[in-house]
């Protein structure tokens, strides 16, 4: 059962899924850059490849990430440091720091004097979803469970998946990013030693 969100409404509250396509992705990136603009482009870009949360995301401040292939963030959730890695999106990532003028934030409201909302955030995906139809499963979690889902894919290796999103066992990073019963059992239906 979903609990509503304040600025949210229930039924805009859905069960937020991994993007499961890699197309889907492209496309997402195409459509949060051309319509959206280049500020909600770099907020999933970084969020699908760094896995962090919205909060942490959005927290971020333009001294965190400027002219660094490498930072250190202290999850707020957690409150565990968490190194992240930017050498796949630092061009992009200081390309679109240059734009930034009068303001610390990474990815500020229309003012500047603050980051954009969540609820801001998760509109933006939205609208960006609607536009290449994905129609459903979309919300700011969304980017992280696709970091977790094409991570695992790339390397099958659930451990350092578990630690990097700070989960207590397997079986639950398993069901975050979506791995299905019927996915193991398709790759055990092939498995052959």
């Amino acid at each position: 059962m979903a609990v509503e969100k304040p600025g949210i409404k229930k039924e805009e509250i859905k069960d937020v899924q991994p993007i499961r396509n890699y197309d889907q992705i492209t496309d997402m990136k195409w459509a949060l850059k051309r319509f959206c603009g280049e500020r909600d482009y770099i907020l999933f870009l970084l969020g699908i490849n760094t896995g962090l949360r919205i909060s942490d995301l959005l927290n971020l401040k333009v001294k965190d990430v400027k002219k660094k292939k490498k930072v250190i963030v202290k999850e707020g959730k957690t409150e565990k440091p968490r190194t992240i890695h930017l050498n796949n999106i630092y061009e992009d990532l200081h390309d679109y720091i240059k734009t930034l003028a009068g303001t610390e934030w990474l990815f500020p409201s229309r003012k500047g004097d603050k980051s954009i909302s969540r609820i801001q955030a998760y509109r933006q995906l939205n609208k960006a979803a609607k536009m290449v139809d994905i129609i459903d499963g979309i919300g700011t979690h969304t980017m992280r469970k696709t970091f977790g889902y094409w991570y695992y894919k790339e390397t099958r290796d659930i451990a350092s998946l578990q630690r990097i999103l700070n989960h207590s066992h397997p079986e639950i990073t398993l069901r975050y990013i979506g791995i299905t019963d019927e996915e193991i059992e398709n790759s055990l239906s092939r498995f052959v030693l």
